[in-house]
């Protein structure tokens, strides 16, 4: 019996409908449609791309602010994030947060708490907290997050808040789909520049050092000229330099001050700048899609799966080199279309 209803086809999506509720910021059509467009199940990929289709030609008006939030493992972003999002939602912005967490390996979904570590934001009307499980991949992110990003803007969202886990090349991806990358960092982690690589640097657009609070403020203060000197090697005359501030996200000082400089980067791309950078990303999000459709269409191979646990088994023999093995692969895909 399980197994027949595994099986069975997915409910079809009413897409006029979700279009309709999201427009009118009804909360639960924004969560439906994010977990459509998180879905990998081919139906929902239909559904998803006619959904998307739909709110994109509907949109209008000034473009929300999309900022991506990284940081050192114990930086306190999330208690960050909520503080920055609830003066946003004070002020009268609607502040949707989506929180990049690594995947379950048995479920594929998220495994951090977010909703639990943003207890005040989440309760906030105003706001949309919702993790976007990686699924592995980051061909996954970007699919997943960036049309999360475009739900969350057509309902009404003016601020969306991207939080990826820690320093990786997730966030070279996340940076690749906002408009400002904010960086975290501590001033208790001995030498600044240890572990943080020079890319990270590079991708910044804020500098934060986090924690800024009673005896260690001092501290954070000298961190923020150590990291503006290295700043100095890595941009030069005439790019932004990104500002190195500190602030307390658990008790609010300096966090406005942030606020201010990721609106200055804002200001610096200008109407013209903006529009750029959104195109170029909308360029490599259109090479994203691609490469995960063909990832699909090859999990989903006919000619794939009859050969693949021959060639698995070959390859962990030492009887079948990787690179022979990957050209079989590829042959009985190509067989699927030829076919």
């Amino acid at each position: 019996m399980a197994e027949v209803r595994a099986r069975r086809a997915p409910k079809p999506v009413d897409v006029p409908a979700l279009v309709d509720g999201i427009r009118a910021g009804q909360r639960a059509a924004v969560s439906r449609a994010i977990t459509l467009v998180e879905s990998s199940l081919p139906a929902h990929r239909v559904a998803a791309r006619e959904l998307l289709t739909e709110l994109a030609e509907q949109s209008a008006g000034e473009p929300a602010v999309r900022v991506g939030i990284s940081g050192v493992p114990g930086v306190g972003k999330s208690t960050f994030i909520e503080g920055l999002g609830t003066r946003l939602t004070a002020q009268g912005h609607r502040v949707g947060v989506l929180a990049v967490d690594p995947s379950s390996v048995r479920t594929g979904g998220s495994v951090l708490g977010d909703k639990t570590r943003m207890a005040s934001l989440s309760a906030d009307p105003h706001a949309f907290i919702r993790p976007s499980p990686s699924a592995g991949t980051l061909g996954g992110v970007a699919r997943a997050t960036t049309q999360a990003m475009l739900v969350l803007e057509a309902a009404g969202y003016d601020v969306v808040l991207v939080e990826t886990v820690g320093v990786g090349q997730s966030e070279v991806t996340v940076a690749g789909m906002v408009d400002t990358f904010l960086f975290l960092t501590l001033a208790r982690t001995g030498d600044q520049l240890q572990g943080i690589k020079k890319g990270i640097l590079e991708i910044a657009d804020v500098i934060a050092v986090n924690k800024a609070d009673g005896e260690f403020e001092s501290e954070a203060r000298v961190a923020a000229r150590e990291l503006s000197g290295a700043l100095r090697l890595v941009h030069g005359k005439g790019e932004w330099a990104p500002p190195v501030v500190t602030c307390s996200g658990l008790h609010g000082a300096g966090v406005d001050d942030v606020w201010q400089r990721v609106l200055g980067h804002r200001d610096h791309l200008g109407v013209e700048g903006l529009a750029h950078k959104r195109a170029t990303q909308q360029l490599d999000f259109m090479w994203a899609l691609v490469r995960d459709e063909l990832d699909q269409r090859l999990k989903s191979s006919p000619g794939v799966a009859a050969v693949r646990d021959e060639i698995r088994t070959s390859v962990l023999t030492g009887d079948l080199p990787a690179t022979l093995a990957a050209d079989r692969i590829l042959a009985a895909y190509d067989s699927d279309r030829d076919a």
